[in-house]
């Protein structure tokens, strides 16, 4: 374990109380005691410092000794529009968007999905197993991005959740990512300037029907394509998301061989 999420904002005392899990790793797996200090990030990806003060029955209490700022890149928050894929693809693909600092995962029932959306409280419990995959990759990885995912939408509710993130984010990019060259734009020319948000649409297996690109391309996402091979849903979903990241991360040494 790199580093040790909390599950909760300490109190306005800065105090937290771990029970369950939590406290059976921390007091019986890593066997740390009253007075111990170990790193932290809180649920918002800040860095902290805990200090534990007792071990009471099943509940570990800890103070939380300072807050510095995450650290984090100052990328804009990136989400993945993710097309429910078969079987348990999305246990992978949450673990790998956790690692690679993909801010929201907002999965949807595509005409392709064999997964549909008819049960809530079963999502409901998908999505609570998908946050503790994402919790445990973050505390692997470090990654001080707080991954949210989001409760499976049918693909209608997807988009009206699209433009209310237009509402919010005036400089917001969507990007489709498809298997045919739709149109001419590059990725680096879609990420310069650098937008304030940005959602990756990826499809399932099969891919977007062409109503549904359609409707993409008219809510305003830009098709990308990349490579020429035809990428699994999983890995697509990796591969898109690792692209962006890389030229964010290193746009300003783009900027600078390409000032133009």
């Amino acid at each position: 374990m790199k580093c040790f999420i909390l599950p909760e904002a300490p109190d306005p005392q800065g105090l937290v109380c771990l029970r369950g899990k939590d406290y059976h790793y921390l007091a019986r797996v890593r066997r740390l005691n009253p007075g111990a200090v170990f790193d932290v990030r809180l649920p918002g990806g800040e860095e902290a410092a805990l200090r534990i003060k007792s071990l009471d029955g099943n509940c570990l209490t800890g103070e939380c000794l300072f807050n510095r700022s995450p650290a984090g890149d100052s990328l804009p928050p990136i989400a993945l529009f993710l097309a429910l894929p078969k079987g348990t693809k999305m246990d992978l693909i949450m673990r790998q968007a956790a690692e690679g600092g993909i801010a929201e995962i907002v999965p949807f029932a595509a005409e392709h999905s064999v997964p549909k959306i008819k049960d809530a409280p079963e999502w409901e419990r998908k999505t609570e197993r998908w946050a503790r995959i994402i919790r445990e990759a973050r505390q692997q990885s470090g990654s001080a991005v707080a991954t949210l995912v989001r409760v499976p939408r049918t693909a209608e509710a997807l988009f009206e959740y699209w433009e209310t993130l237009k509402g919010r984010y005036p400089g917001i990019l969507g990007l489709l990512l498809h298997q045919s060259p739709l149109e001419q734009g590059t990725l680096h020319g879609y990420l310069k300037p650098v937008p304030e948000f940005i959602a990756l649409a990826v499809g399932p297996e099969g891919g977007f029907s062409p109503g549904e690109v359609s409707r993409f391309l008219a809510a305003g996402f830009k098709a990308i394509l990349l490579g020429n091979t035809v990428l699994r849903t999983e890995t697509a979903a990796l591969y898109g998301a690792a692209a962006v990241r890389t030229i964010l991360l290193e746009n300003a040494a783009w900027m600078a061989n390409n000032p133009r």
